[in-house]
């Protein structure tokens, strides 16, 4: 069930809230809990590049405990696993050429994966150039891409081996986030799930990036300093598609 609802191109703009646990104290996480319950956030995603087992553990267990809206593990590599997460994002680095992401690590994690019975979401990750060198780029050792042509052309790569989303990543606190271009142009070609995230801050680039054709809007990063800051961009949200 958790699968085709995750998978399906809805006409329902969907919402992800990307916790990195090396970030997320408890009392951070009771209050992004909170806000998100009310607001009726669709996701929780949980990972990073640089996570501790013991934090990524720990967050998870949180937030299974304390919340009903479904988790999804964002892996930034094998070890970041957990039975207890309702799904988990496959992720292959489709837009760098590191054996490592594009086939290694998921080597490493899948029979783990398969023993937990983990729903897996096969997802096509995508480093779009969002102004600065993001985190996963440096540990990944790829760049990010830069060309309309070549991002649909890895779009469409992914979806023809199999991917049932897209992943359009400007990288956390990126100084621009996916283009409007960038976005519908994957949408056009690619029938697969269109998710994009990194360098998103405000009401206005969620509901442009929606518009654009994304089927779910990832935040992470502002939302490290201040929680409170979802309800606002939700109220504001609500606020414009009433008009």
């Amino acid at each position: 069930m958790f699968y085709e609802a995750f998978i399906s191109n809805s006409a329902q703009p969907q919402i992800a809230v990307l916790i990195d646990p090396e970030k997320a104290s408890e009392q951070h996480l009771k209050a992004l809990v909170e806000i998100a319950e009310g607001e009726k956030i669709d996701w929780f995603f949980v990972g990073g590049s640089t996570v501790a087992k013991l934090d990524f553990d720990r967050t998870i267990t949180f937030l299974k405990k304390n919340s009903s809206i479904p988790v999804v593990i964002f892996p930034g590599d094998s070890m970041q696993i957990h039975a207890d997460a309702d799904a988990i994002l496959f992720l292959s680095l489709v837009s760098g050429r590191n054996p490592e992401y594009l086939i290694g690590q998921q080597v490493l994690a899948a029979r783990d994966i398969y023993e937990m019975n983990l729903p897996v979401v096969p997802t096509a990750y995508i480093l779009v150039n969002g102004g600065k060198e993001s985190t996963t780029a440096k540990v990944t050792q790829t760049n990010s891409l830069n060309d309309l042509e070549e991002i649909i052309a890895t779009a469409l790569a992914g979806e023809m081996m199999g991917m049932k989303a897209i992943y359009l990543e400007a990288g956390s606190g990126a100084n621009q986030s996916v283009s409007k271009e960038i976005i519908s142009q994957t949408k056009k070609y690619c029938k697969a799930k269109i998710v994009v995230g990194g360098g998103i801050k405000t009401a206005e680039q969620i509901l442009e990036i929606f518009d654009a054709g994304a089927d779910t809007v990832v935040i992470g990063n502002v939302l490290e300093d201040d929680p409170k800051i979802l309800a606002q961009i939700c109220q504001s949200i609500k606020d414009k598609n009433r008009k």
